[in-house]
């Protein structure tokens, strides 16, 4: 009999840790590798949130709080939802979590059961469509295409729409492929979600503040308030503020909801870390005067890796309106042979080979459920994003 559940059997391992994990075993062989899988800012946690961490410590605040988040970060949380967001919540209607995904995971272990639908638009996080299924549920995809900007088409949101749908996951600004939607295109997502008043959803909005190009942040409860009452709006510290590894996750929605999530968290991680929430309040509650100048940096990268991608033979890249990656298309590499005499199948033999050829390592688009194409992340400096990009052009330069 085998060891693994048949839950855990219908999960593939995350594509985007796999291949930072293949380019640190090849650096540590002495191969110059240049790892573009990771999606974390290059940046500094800032002071003020670390030296809100030390204080925390050097005050004895280590111990066990309430299992989904201690009372002052619930509070910031509501005052920030309020500030930016429009979003009015109590802290009954807060859930903290370890991470943005425990947030999603809570959910969905919460409110599925076996054979209930998640409507997930293509690409995707590499994450979303696992987590359903360790939840018992069935993912349903809805494809999009750089044609539509990798944003879901309201009408296709219809048809996928049945009665076995549970729940409705949205991301703006995307990972992989950056697309973030306007107000206009949320109105047009959240009027069809009206007429399915069975449906929820979760809109992962971990990379509210990383928008170029003046665009305007919003989210779907805001624009369509009708929807409040269904919607779980997600986010965390974790982009913004340079804090991946504090594991701060949080969302906004129903009491009831909030309720279920905490009674999952209660019997399995119990409360997020005490230092980490404290560092959490500063996050929400100090200064973000650093935030739009990252953002100015990030799309100054954004821009330099666009313009070099397109200037490689056979090769598309559309420009993202935020997050920080980029999602071309191979396309026209496909059916080729690489500098190795190996023909490109597909995606992830294009990552493969780019890897094997010119130490860049990717992650290829199949791991986000829509081909052929190639995840970037730009979360590092100048001078080795233009390395990257220029052995990307010497590789496509080289395929015959």
């Amino acid at each position: 009999m085998s060891l693994e559940s048949a839950a855990l059997a219908r999960v593939k391992p995350s594509a985007t840790i796999a291949v930072s994990a293949k380019a640190r075993l090849l650096q540590r062989e002495g191969r110059n590798v240049i790892s573009l899988g990771a999606g974390e800012p290059d940046f500094d946690t800032p002071d003020n949130i670390k030296q809100a961490a030390i204080a925390a410590i050097n005050a004895g605040k280590t111990k066990y709080t309430d299992v989904d988040g201690m009372p002052e970060l619930k509070e910031a949380i509501c005052a920030k939802f309020s500030r930016e967001n429009g979003l009015t919540y109590k802290p009954s209607q807060i859930n903290v979590s370890p991470g943005g995904k425990p947030v999603i995971y809570n959910a969905f272990v919460a409110t599925l059961n076996p054979g209930d639908e998640v409507i997930i638009p293509t690409p995707y996080w590499v994450s979303y469509p696992d987590m359903v299924y360790l939840a018992g549920g069935e993912p349903r995809f809805v494809q999009t295409s750089a044609a539509t900007n990798f944003k879901v088409d309201p009408a296709a949101l219809d048809a996928a729409i049945t009665p076995r749908t549970r729940w409705v996951l949205l991301n703006s600004p995307s990972n992989p492929s950056g697309a973030a939607y306007t107000r206009a295109e949320l109105k047009a997502i959240g009027e069809v979600l009206l007429r399915h008043p069975h449906v929820w959803i979760l809109t992962d909005d971990m990379y509210e503040h990383l928008v170029f190009d003046d665009f305007e942040f919003t989210t779907i409860a805001q624009v369509v308030p009708e929807l409040y009452d269904r919607t779980l709006t997600m986010n965390g510290v974790s982009k913004a503020y340079s804090m991946t590894g504090w594991r701060i996750g949080y969302a906004g929605g129903p009491e009831p909801l909030i309720k279920l999530m905490g009674k999952v968290m209660s019997q399995s991680t119990s409360n997020p870390c005490s230092v980490s929430q404290w560092a959490a309040v500063e996050a929400l509650n100090g200064t973000q005067d650093f935030i739009k100048p990252n953002a100015k940096l990030f799309q100054e990268r954004r821009d330099l890796v666009v313009s070099m991608l397109n200037q490689a033979a056979g090769m598309h890249c559309p420009t993202p309106e935020g997050a920080f990656y980029v999602y071309p298309s191979v396309a026209e590499l496909i059916g080729k042979t690489a500098p190795t005499g190996k023909v490109i199948t597909d995606d992830e033999a294009f990552a493969s080979e780019l890897l094997e050829s010119e130490g860049v390592a990717v992650v290829h688009g199949a791991a986000f459920g829509l081909s052929p194409h190639f995840r970037i992340s730009y979360a590092t400096s100048n001078v080795v994003l233009e390395d990257a990009c220029a052995r990307i052009q010497r590789f496509c330069g080289a395929v015959r």
